[in-house]
């Protein structure tokens, strides 16, 4: 057990319970885990860390998670001891045999993350609030259900892992598929025509299917325009969406489902919400450690559900909280010193109740978390952005992270929530060639497929080509799904069995990836 001011204490247990300078952790086995506890005391408590020999097998490989998004850095490596591996860990030898894993339920009550050495793993519970010890007290807080799961393949212990860490995921409503505007006017120039161009599309390309696409507005429907600004979200763009609910309505007469995004953690203006002191972009964050930052969340929320939006994208509630985004699954979160409102919970707790305050609110609404740690989400959202953005500019954007998402989280669909892998854009800028292979694989793998079409880019092929897969993602992708075969060895697999068969993508532009950052 560690604070940030003194040294760790190593300690053996007494029947599963540590004890320290006031502070109590205890481990007792349950029928669904190792289930962590924990007691602050008058000091309160940083971090905890459990540890249990095993020794990797020759030439291991190894994967975790990342702590929200992966941006393009999901891999398996060689073992590298000090590495943070955030909220699960799988180990394979390298000439086969049964791979391991072991993981954290969702929902846990602590930034959790592990490493691997030679002797021995370690689970790594930051139970901090902000960057401070959490001054909890008395109270016992759950910290962590720890489980493990083995298969005779890696692809399978990823499914096996991921399904005992999240046995309570939302029940699925279906095939989520739809148009998102964000890759082609990235906020700017756009108004309520081209919002229903883009839901005219999408019905078209769904061609009387029974399930209805979405057909998402993104940033820049509010004042401040497509630069992510903050709040209040009570009206649209002055002179441009000056009634949000007859946009609403007007998307659910061409036959699409609308749906919008927002930015719930960040306001244009100072109020009682908001950190003192700070400022993010153009704005000021809100702490959601107070109930009054919750309270103006849910009121957000409600307001877009009164308009008639049938789903809510929320982002950037990450960055807003930490101040960072996570690339590179650094070793925490949280910087040292910073504080939240309440110290009493854990930064984990605050941001379950976040999430859990948006599920209350949108009722059967579907919620898409972006930018918001999945491992705390789950169960809580009905889709997850699992990596970060793909590209309507650049293909290599798309390649590095599209591809490397939704090969590295799809073993969570439909465990803990419905995988979205991002966009797969149409624009003149990008190779179609290209995008035509991750529309493909993204159709046939049964996620989340959204699309964003620039009329400038429509032709024949495009309009045959995003016609068939939006047709088979509507059918819930391929029967048997896919599963990618050569993920061990590189970050954006190109062979992928997809049910009875095996597909090889060609993901590189004439002069190969790009070294370069995009």
């Amino acid at each position: 057990m560690t604070d940030d001011t003194r040294p760790r204490t190593a300690l053996s247990a007494t029947e599963g319970v540590w004890t320290v300078r006031g502070a109590q952790v205890t481990a007792e086995r349950t029928s669904g885990g190792l289930r962590v506890r924990a007691r602050a005391g008058a000091e309160g408590l940083s971090r905890i860390v459990l540890r249990w020999r095993h020794h990797a097998p020759e030439g291991a490989r190894i994967l975790g998670d990342a702590w929200e998004r992966g941006y393009g850095d999901l891999q398996w490596r060689t073992l590298q001891p000090d590495r943070a591996l955030p909220w699960y860990v799988l180990i394979t030898g390298a000439s086969g045999g049964t791979t391991t894993g072991w993981g954290v339920r969702t929902g846990a009550g602590a930034l959790c993350s592990w490493t691997v050495d030679e002797g021995g793993i370690a689970l790594w519970a930051d139970v901090r609030s902000g960057g401070l010890p959490v001054l909890s007290g008395e109270r016992m807080l759950d910290v962590a259900t720890v489980v493990t799961a083995a298969a005779p393949t890696p692809f399978a212990a990823h499914e096996a892992l991921s399904a005992v860490m999240s046995p309570d995921p939302l029940p699925s409503t279906g095939p989520v598929v739809g148009s998102n505007n964000w890759y082609y006017a990235y906020g700017r120039g756009f108004g309520p025509e081209a919002v229903l161009r883009d839901a005219r599309t999408v019905v078209e390309y769904a061609d009387g299917h029974p399930v209805r696409p979405y057909c998402v507005i993104d940033d820049g429907w509010t004042e401040g325009g497509g630069s992510a600004p903050g709040g209040p979200w009570d009206t649209g763009l002055p002179g441009v969406f000056d009634d949000m609910g007859d946009m609403a309505a007007r998307i659910t007469e061409t036959g699409a489902r609308p749906g919008l995004w927002f930015r719930p953690l960040l306001s244009r203006t100072e109020t009682p919400a908001v950190r003192p002191g700070e400022r993010r972009d153009a704005g000021f964050p809100l702490d959601p450690s107070l109930d009054v930052a919750l309270e103006t969340v849910a009121e957000d929320v409600t307001r877009f559900r009164q308009w008639g939006y049938e789903l809510i994208k929320h982002d950037f509630s990450t960055y807003d909280v930490f101040g960072r985004f996570a690339a590179g699954s650094p070793a925490e979160l949280a910087s040292p010193g910073w504080a939240l409102a309440d110290r009493s919970r854990t930064s984990a707790e605050i941001l379950v109740r976040l999430y859990r305050t948006i599920a209350e609110a949108t009722g059967d609404t579907v919620v898409i978390g972006c930018n918001t740690v999945g491992h705390l989400s789950a169960g809580l959202v009905r889709v997850q952005r699992c990596g970060d953005d793909t590209s309507g500019r650049s293909w290599e954007r798309t390649r590095r992270m599209g591809v490397n998402t939704l090969a590295f989280r799809l073993a969570q669909h439909n465990r803990f929530f419905t995988v979205d892998a991002d966009c797969v854009p149409c624009t003149p800028r990008t190779d179609w060639n290209l995008n035509r292979q991750f529309l493909d694989l993204v159709a046939r793998s049964g996620t989340a497929l959204f699309v964003s079409v620039d009329p400038a880019a429509r032709t024949d092929r495009t309009d045959t080509d995003l016609a068939a897969a939006i047709g088979l993602a509507l059918d819930g992708g391929t029967p048997g799904g896919v599963e990618p075969l050569d993920w061990l060895s590189t970050t954006a697999p190109r062979r992928w069995r997809a049910g009875a068969e095996t597909l090889v993508y060609d993901w590189a532009e004439p002069w190969g990836a790009t070294p370069l950052a995009v």
